[in-house]
């Protein structure tokens, strides 16, 4: 019996997606590298690791890019199937199923490294400006400082906006992912020694590839993909694909708060 019901849940799962060319639609956007990016290869690090847990899943995908808050209510209303990546949230929770971590994200604190700031400086000095991009949700304990004035949030579009902000002296600190930053890092085209990252982790998020609940299918599709997910991290091609990343990535400035 509970061959049969597994037979029968990928057979729904199947006819499901097969009224949409068997292809798994996805829907990311634009403009957050490495992570999504359609001028990187293959769309960018969690694009390609959703894909191939998807064909390791035995499913086909399919890719649109969309601006990132059109994608989200498109795919809330059915229009694409899944979309990525995304932190939790407890509104979202009430709307999306969420798959297994595709990543798990190290939100450091960027500086210019003459005026480096370290995690436990952040509250110590009131009226620091933070950038933070329109529409990025900050972590609860940064949003307090916000809340308390102790820190003066200014939201650009990009984060590439917030590393070339901090050169201009207009801002003092953002913080990011390590990836993400030091790829805003890079495209200030500066020598990289003028930023400092912070040495301590200001905080962990897990990122998450995300299926409508109103799907009828919605939990057949997430436990399709999350063991599609566990077959490529157990190859080792998981690591690998976020590996060759990475190595893109130059490192940042980094000194400990002693050498100072």
């Amino acid at each position: 019996m509970k061959g049969f019901c597994s037979r029968g849940a990928l057979l729904s799962l199947a006819v499901s997606l097969g009224a949409h060319a068997a292809d798994v639609r996805l829907v990311t956007g634009d403009d957050y590298a490495p992570l999504t990016d359609r001028a990187l290869p293959r769309g960018g690090m969690l694009s390609a690791v959703a894909q191939a847990a998807l064909e390791r899943s035995g499913l086909a995908s399919s890719l649109a890019w969309q601006p990132w808050n059109r994608g989200y209510l498109m795919t809330l209303r059915g229009e694409y199937d899944a979309t990525f990546p995304y932190i939790r949230a407890e509104q979202r929770e009430h709307d999306f199923l969420y798959s297994a971590p595709l990543y798990v994200s190290e939100q450091h604190l960027f500086s210019r490294a003459t005026d480096s700031v370290e995690v436990n400086d952040l509250a110590g000095i009131s009226g620091r400006r933070l950038c933070h991009p329109l529409g990025w949700q900050l972590p609860a304990g940064v949003q307090a400082l916000v809340d308390r004035g102790v820190l003066v949030r200014h939201s650009p579009p990009s984060l590439s906006e917030c590393a070339l902000l901090l050169l201009l002296g207009r801002d003092d600190v953002f913080l990011a992912d390590r990836l993400l930053g030091v790829h805003a890092v890079q495209s200030t085209e500066v020598d990289r020694r003028r930023f400092h990252v912070s040495d301590s982790v200001l905080s962990r998020q897990t990122i998450h590839l995300i299926v409508p609940r109103s799907r009828p299918d919605a939990g057949q599709l997430i436990e399709r993909f999350d063991r599609g997910l566990r077959t490529l991290q157990d190859s080792g091609d998981y690591q690998r694909l976020i590996e060759s990343f990475a190595a893109d990535s130059v490192p940042v400035e980094r000194r400990t708060t002693t050498a100072r």
